[in-house]
């Protein structure tokens, strides 16, 4: 049974690497988890199953995080695949590993790129919506390199950035074309070929900002007060606040747990799950008394910790942006304004209303989490103030 040990097995996967040409750091990162799969079967001479590596692979544990690990995950998952792939046919198969349903490319040279940047984007910290849009577009243009006969990016160049976008564009609609733009770029920089991201910008896509909606100043009076009002629940309370004062996304609230409420520091700190920063956010007084309203009053029993569950059993955490969608739109049609809303609509009026503090655009991108400070500067258009004292007065003699 030598042949189908955890070292033989293991050692044929190292070597099929070796023989497609994977860079050496990647090898490296396999040889880790090549270690770990020989302290989880006892040692190298342990036969290897198919159980076996199905069991390595959910070892997903961290000792250190006390949690699930995103990196194990994918790396455990990955060496029990390949490890498989030889107990089925005596060799080990790289080219037909499929993970959901995404495009990747089979020939070795685009293969193993698609390989190193799945792997960077699993230790990057990136949201996990994010990680995969950005395998998604670096799927779909490695493997339109593929079908085009381009067998290595250094094969590569601008040509065939702008023939991939646009035969995307012969599809797909201006604003995913933006989506495809931005998705594609951080894959282009991580690799060091700026001649490639430079190439996006010939291809014509043009990135608008539509002008952002806010409260008028009656509204936003109106909906602090149905917040106050003891007739509105108080978790429907404490959500709208949380947007309407801290500028959270749903997300955010959906994920908060009752260990990011400091009471001592009237403050929250959080891990922003779309962008991975730290945020600490103080709480006002309004907020902080719906809330502790909601935790000792209101919330029904449960081990769930996090801050904001459901009112009928199951008791766990809200499920989706749409539940918070809901409880902002309670609270408004309470508030009596005739409309509807969620928390993308109040984390622009919280960005509205600091500017008009004359908060600093940095200090507005933290808060809201933004990664890329031109986000925060749309919300300069819905500054009547700003934009009024802006405008040049016509000159003497000129028409109006």
């Amino acid at each position: 049974m030598g042949e189908t040990t955890v070292g033989h097995v293991a050692g044929e996967v190292v070597r099929a690497l070796y023989g497609a040409g994977y860079m050496e750091s990647t090898i490296g990162q396999y040889r880790k988890s090549i270690r770990a799969l020989e302290r989880y079967a006892g040692g190298p001479d342990a036969v290897y199953t198919r159980g076996l590596g199905a069991g390595f692979a959910a070892s997903t544990f961290s000792e250190r995080t006390g949690g699930f690990s995103r990196q194990r995950w994918f790396d455990y998952g990955r060496l029990a695949r390949l490890c498989d792939s030889y107990l089925r046919s005596g060799s080990v198969d790289l080219g037909k590993w499929r993970r959901s349903g995404l495009a990747e490319p089979v020939v070795p040279g685009l293969a193993v790129v698609m390989e190193c940047w799945e792997a960077y984007l699993a230790g990057s910290g990136l949201a996990s919506a994010t990680v995969g849009h950005y395998r998604r577009m670096a799927g779909l243009f490695l493997t339109w390199l593929e079908s085009h006969g381009v067998v290595s990016l250094d094969g590569s160049d601008g040509s065939h950035v702008l023939g991939f976008l646009a035969g995307l564009r012969s599809r797909w609609s201006e604003s995913s074309m933006r989506h495809a733009a931005s998705d594609l770029r951080p894959l282009f920089r991580w690799l060091g070929r700026d001649d490639l991201a430079d190439a996006i910008g010939l291809a014509g896509i043009r990135r608008t900002h539509a002008i952002a909606g806010t409260l008028p100043d009656d509204e936003h009076r109106r909906l602090l007060e149905a917040c106050a009002s003891r007739s509105v629940p108080s978790r429907d309370a404490a959500i709208t606040l949380l947007s309407l004062t801290c500028g959270l996304r749903a997300c955010d609230v959906i994920g908060l747990r009752i260990a990011d409420v400091d009471w001592d520091s009237m403050s929250i700190g959080l891990v922003q799950r779309k962008t991975g920063n730290p945020l600490t956010v103080p709480m006002t007084g309004p907020l902080a008394a719906r809330l502790a309203s909601w935790l000792l009053d209101e919330r029904p029993a449960t081990d769930d910790d996090r801050v904001f569950v459901r009112y009928k059993a199951p008791h766990v955490a809200l499920r989706g942006h749409s539940s918070v969608y809901e409880a902002i739109s309670r609270v408004m049609r309470h508030a009596g304004l005739g409309r509807r809303g969620g928390s993308r609509l109040l984390r622009r009026n919280a960005a509205t209303r600091m500017l008009e503090a004359a908060t600093p655009l940095p200090t507005i991108s933290a808060v809201l989490g933004h990664a890329d400070p031109d986000s925060t500067r749309v919300y300069m258009a819905t500054h009547r103030g700003g934009m009024l004292a802006c405008v040049l007065p016509v000159p003497e003699g000129g028409s109006s």
